[in-house]
């Protein structure tokens, strides 16, 4: 049995006095590749920004290996979606990925040899090293999720929170970036993805955590993400159709 990674417990989330998330108790094994799944409002991209401390909680803890997140922070990787990043940045595509650097230099410390060497490893792993030079806002939507990863990955994080990267990228570009996930993944590396074709789950995934303002299930693919629990997750939603699409 793996050890538990990532544990919350108790955790409640508001927006102006109004419950986001709900007494969510959540354990994370290390090394897994995890999607977070649920419908749309059901506090997805929440969860993981008040992981990262981006939005504060009502109650409740969050450890990282015992840890708290200020603690840890240097070794947690963030690919934020898309819809919530400023494109028309004027800064190019090495400059974007170097900022994953930055948790390892200190002040006023400018990025070195070691740290561009990184970057372009980093961007060889994503097949963007020939736009090294390119303005970021030139890119189309899917080479610029690429480079966000590729930002992630130079931050050599051992956990590593994603905000649906293949949203509206292509199916080749999908697969480049799950085989990058996979990869991770065999190096020991602990991956939470929110996510939200249900199609594609049970094949890109491991463990599964099922939300809608509260936990509805969370654990392996084969134990959680059946029928039933998709039902409960998805129940008055458009989503209940997907139950019979991906064949449960």
């Amino acid at each position: 049995m793996k050890q538990n990674f990532i544990d919350i417990k108790d955790l409640t989330v508001a927006y102006e006095s109004k419950p986001v998330l709900w007494d969510i108790d959540l354990e994370v094994p290390q090394g897994v590749l995890m999607a977070i799944i649920g419908p749309n409002g059901a506090g997805k991209s929440t969860l993981l920004k008040t992981m990262l401390n981006i939005i504060p909680k009502i109650s409740g803890k969050i450890l990282f290996n015992g840890q708290s997140y200020k603690q840890v922070y240097k070794k947690i990787s963030y690919v934020p979606q898309r819809n919530s990043v400023d494109w028309n940045f004027p800064t190019t595509v090495l400059d974007v990925v170097l900022m994953g650097r930055y948790g390892h230099l200190g002040w006023f410390q400018r990025p070195g040899k070691k740290d561009k060497a990184i970057a372009l490893d980093c961007l060889e792993k994503v097949s963007m090293t020939t736009l090294k030079d390119r303005q970021i806002s030139e890119l189309s939507g899917g080479q610029q999720q690429r480079i966000f990863l590729a930002r992630a990955l130079a931050q050599e994080g051992d956990i590593y929170l994603m905000d649906e990267p293949f949203q509206g990228v292509d199916i080749k570009t999908e697969k480049s970036i799950i085989e990058v996930l996979k990869s991770l993944q065999k190096q020991g590396k602990t991956l939470i993805v929110v996510h939200h074709d249900l199609d594609t789950v049970p094949v890109y995934f491991d463990h599964v955590t099922l939300i809608n303002l509260q936990k509805i299930a969370s654990g392996t693919i084969a134990e959680n993400f059946n029928e039933e629990n998709i039902k409960k997750t998805y129940a008055d939603n458009k989503f209940q159709r997907k139950v019979t699409e991906v064949g449960l």
